[in-house]
């Protein structure tokens, strides 16, 4: 997990609260929020195969760096 304590919320859908969106770090590492979920588990318990779902379904609204340097996992090389 990142050290810092300062991250940034994009919300991509919401209602009475947060229900899709990501907060990301200044480390570039992502934390998606799924179904009102903050999903924030260290690197080596997240899923590579959902992640990279998560950011290929919500591609256009990601930050650009989150999508070629977000950790632990990113869309394009």
């Amino acid at each position: 997990m990142c050290k810092s304590s300062s991250l940034e919320l994009h919300i991509f859908k919401e209602s009475k609260e947060v229900e899709e969106g990501i907060m990301t770090c200044e480390c570039d590492r992502w934390y998606p929020i799924i179904d009102t979920i903050p999903h924030m588990l260290p690197d080596d318990l997240r899923k590579e195969e959902e992640d990279k779902a998560f950011l290929e379904n919500w591609k256009e609204k990601i930050p650009k760096k989150v999508l070629e340097e977000g950790k632990p996992f990113k869309l394009q090389a």
